[in-house]
């Protein structure tokens, strides 16, 4: 985990994407100033792309960084933010936990995984072990690049390493997630896309779900708008950070 500052507004923590790890997050510091960001590695990916990924470790790794951004803060309870997976994490582990944070943001996370997206991404854990994780990174680090990640973002991205953790993680979220889980969320929630991002596909459906709801669609951005559109996503944070500083 990574942390800087302390106070008594809101900490935001953020959980990373399929693959990705707490670095994605480095260069918000900079966008964010004034915002306390902390970091976490889900396991099998960063600094605990050894350690296995089951629902147990995938949710105590949000609930430690969750604990320690409400101590850092004074009691506070954090903004939860996640992106991709992260996001679906993020949300199977609000509803367990109503009341512990004072806001939810989900990031290209708002795709009904009991859809044909179930098929889509069984389909990719297939091709893994034929294309070779590390020809996939590449390739995937390739289109990002195409995309419009650019600088400091670009240079974050990360190897093949994490597509071990792919199979479990994705069942996990396909077995357990879905916009039935908002319904026992208190705090604001914000459902974030990027206008070409295929993970929007149900948005409606979460924000009916939601006892409070913001909705953004970030124009010209797909999935992967964290790293290509990365002041947008900030100005989402920010705004999702103002509002549960002033409730």
């Amino acid at each position: 985990m990574d942390t800087s500052g302390d106070g008594s507004a809101p900490h935001v923590v953020l959980v990373h994407g399929t693959r990705m790890n707490a670095a994605q997050w480095e260069p918000y510091r900079a966008l964010l100033p004034g915002v306390e960001l902390l970091t976490l590695d889900l396991p099998g990916h960063g600094a605990q792309v050894g350690q296995e990924f089951t629902a147990g470790t995938a949710l105590a790794a949000i609930d430690r960084a969750v604990r320690q951004a409400r101590e850092e803060a004074g009691g506070v309870p954090p903004v939860l933010c996640g992106h991709s997976l992260g996001g679906y994490l993020a949300m199977m582990w609000a509803a367990q936990h109503p009341g512990e944070i004072s806001g939810l943001v989900l990031l290209g996370a708002t795709a009904d995984p009991r859809s044909r997206l179930a098929g889509v991404y069984r389909g990719f854990a297939r091709l893994l072990p034929v294309v070779g994780p590390e020809r996939m990174a590449r390739g995937v680090n390739a289109v990002m690049r195409a995309l419009g990640a650019r600088g400091e973002h670009a240079q974050l991205l990360p190897d093949g390493a994490a597509y071990a953790a792919l199979p479990a993680a994705w069942e996990l979220v396909m077995t357990e997630a879905g916009p039935q889980l908002l319904g026992a969320v208190r705090a604001p929630v914000t459902l974030a896309n990027g206008q070409f991002d295929q993970m929007r596909l149900h948005v409606h459906r979460y924000a009916a779900a939601c006892r409070q709801v913001h909705v953004v669609t970030v124009p010209r951005a797909s999935h992967l708008m964290p790293a290509t559109h990365p002041e947008q996503v900030a100005d989402v944070l920010r705004g999702a950070w103002e509002r549960a500083r002033s409730a």
